[in-house]
């Protein structure tokens, strides 16, 4: 058994992907990194494309060739606002919110599969820890970046 955390981290995270990625054939067009941002439209709403890029801690260039792909498939659609013409609101289609609940299925049947066994009260301390550790690594995150 693994006993070093980084390391069942690790493993945990990357079952998770791979589980995850075997379910991208359940729509078709969806590629690798665009259901979270499906998932930001659908929960947040329209936005701005720097946004997708400031929440999940990407790139901007590489949000924008995500959502390249996902506006040639018809899942979301970019619009120049007219208050600044260098800003995109991306907005997610009918088709992008019917990819999304296929795919919110099978993250819904990954979640009873990683979590069987596991009380109420398990789950929801797994969830406040994994949240404290995140919340760990934005701290560490901005102190590095004030001690440079």
């Amino acid at each position: 058994m693994e006993d070093r955390f980084h390391m069942l981290l690790y493993r945990a995270s990357l079952a998770q992907r791979n589980y995850l990625r075997a379910g991208l054939s359940k729509v078709d067009g969806l590629e690798p990194g665009q259901p979270k941002l499906l998932e930001y439209l659908v929960v947040y709403g329209p936005c701005r494309q720097r946004e997708l890029a400031d929440y999940f801690e990407i790139d901007s260039a590489a949000v924008s060739r995500m959502l390249d792909g996902m506006e040639r498939e018809g899942f979301v659609t970019r619009r120049i606002q007219a208050s600044s013409r260098r800003c995109n609101r991306v907005e997610i289609t009918e088709k992008g919110k019917q990819a999304y609940h296929v795919w919110n299925g099978h993250c819904r049947a990954m979640e009873e599969a990683l979590l069987r066994g596991f009380s109420a009260s398990e789950k929801e301390a797994l969830f406040s820890y994994l949240s404290r550790i995140y919340l760990n690594f934005q701290k560490e995150k901005e102190e590095r970046s004030c001690r440079i």
